[in-house]
């Protein structure tokens, strides 16, 4: 007789975006509610009255931002797609599998998404963050979250592993290595040698440094693998992107970086964004028209930015290797 196959549910942790204008302000919300954004001490007697305060004055500027990108992000479109080709790879390998989404600030949210796991009752749980790179603001934030609302609407106590990063996982680099391919041919062939390209991270805070995150050595180590099995021959530099408020954050910053390399007269440059596997606000806007009319102004001829890993091949059946090793372990 057939020993009965284990039933895993995956759950994909991603942050999520505004699906239309009038949802920026309660995505702001939400994300200055995170106690593992605004973490100070006693922040709890004024994190709620701070994030109402900081969203409302942020929203209008905000949705200017998202309605030139489409008036919404695309996160959840392109999460739910990879989400898709996971689910066909894993069962397409022989596994019971179910692949959930939660999103961190915005819907489908973690209490959708634990709802829909206890629906399936699977025998284990995979929680796979959709960022490569730990950082406590990011998978370590949904993590916090993951458990919150298991407490709350009472998850029956089913075995749960987390995938706490795969910056350095082989077909990571590899599918960056062929993304960045594609831009490059993108170039004219006698303008290529001209290219600078600039890989940039989202930034974090100094202060979570200091206190020992990971994040930005996970970055650098990407960083190197992805130079040094591209071979690319060209001259490049890592930054950070997406300052928010006055303390200190990673340096260079992504603007800055823009800026000295086009009065060092820059005339090609390619963006490389090193840490995020879909589209939303920090490539399409941030990245992709703010840098790029700055380096216009600044006399840049050729400006490009390195198509999203999405559904690439190899950035899937990474993830679906993370899976597995889980799985096996």
């Amino acid at each position: 007789m057939n020993e009965k196959k284990e039933k895993i549910a995956v759950v994909l942790l991603q942050l999520g975006g505004p699906d239309k204008l009038e949802s920026v302000e309660p995505f702001l919300y939400n994300l200055f509610c995170d106690p593992d954004i605004i973490d100070v001490p006693g922040a709890f007697l004024f994190r709620k009255t701070l994030a109402r305060i900081i969203s409302s004055r942020r929203a209008p500027v905000v949705q200017q931002l998202y309605k030139r990108i489409g008036s919404k992000s695309p996160i959840f479109k392109q999460t739910k797609l990879q989400a898709i080709r996971l689910l066909e790879m894993l069962r397409g390998n022989g596994h019971t599998v179910d692949v959930h989404i939660a999103m961190r600030y915005w819907h489908p949210m973690t209490e959708e998404a634990v709802s829909n796991v206890m629906a399936t009752k699977p025998d284990r749980i995979i929680l796979l963050p959709l960022y490569p790179h730990y950082c406590k603001a990011t998978t370590g934030s949904s993590v916090n979250e993951w458990k919150r609302v298991s407490k709350k609407l009472k998850l029956p106590d089913i075995p749960t592993v987390l995938v706490e990063h795969y910056y350095e996982h082989p077909l990571y680099i590899k599918a960056l290595v062929k993304r960045i391919r594609v831009a490059l041919n993108r170039v004219p062939e006698k303008e290529r040698s001209h290219l600078q390209i600039v890989f940039s991270a989202h930034g974090t805070p100094m202060k979570l440094v200091r206190d020992g995150d990971p994040y930005s050595h996970h970055i650098r180590k990407t960083y190197e693998r992805v130079v040094e099995q591209g071979q690319f021959g060209l001259p490049h530099l890592l930054c950070f992107q997406s300052k928010v408020g006055p303390q200190k954050w990673l340096t260079p910053s992504l603007t800055g970086t823009i800026e000295r390399l086009g009065h060092e007269g820059a005339t090609h440059i390619l963006v490389v964004p090193i840490a995020f596997v879909t589209d939303h606000i920090e490539t399409l806007s941030e990245i992709n028209i703010e840098a790029r009319d700055e380096a216009l102004k600044l006399g840049v001829k050729y400006y490009d930015m390195m198509p999203a890993l999405l559904t690439e091949e190899l950035f899937i059946r990474c993830l679906a290797d993370l899976v597995e090793k889980k799985i096996e372990g």
